[in-house]
């Protein structure tokens, strides 16, 4: 599978953006979706993932109340939802899939990847 990430863009602190993960085939609900961020000069890290029929979902501990995973198997594109951004959530966002129903927070895990979209927060 083929993903395309995109909706990044600049964004004043408080604010909300929300990142889409478009698939190339179906069915995508066979894969787990993870979105992973990498700020300059930092290893990429987990924000999130959820279960190929969206019933499941995992967010790292900094996203948690603020940031929002959830996908469309009509479209075959999964989202990122993001609400009151700070400047540390400024990174270049990526989602990923994997064959599995296992929710993985390592980047190691996910055998496919789109190729990121920078979020920008000003403060």
């Amino acid at each position: 599978v083929q993903l395309q990430a995109f909706g990044g863009g600049l964004v004043q602190a408080g604010g909300s953006l929300r990142l889409s993960c478009a698939a190339s085939e179906r069915p995508f609900t066979n894969y787990v979706v993870g979105w992973f961020r990498q700020a300059p000069g930092k290893e990429r890290e987990f924000v999130a993932a959820i279960s190929g029929i969206g019933m499941r979902t995992n967010y790292a501990d900094s996203v948690k109340g603020r940031f929002y995973i959830s996908r469309d198997s009509a479209k075959i594109t999964a989202y990122l939802q993001m609400n009151s951004l700070k400047s540390d959530d400024t990174a270049v966002y990526f989602c990923a899939a994997t064959y599995s129903g296992t929710l993985y927070v390592r980047s190691g895990n996910y055998q496919y990847w789109g190729q990121g979209t920078l979020v920008t927060v000003s403060s």
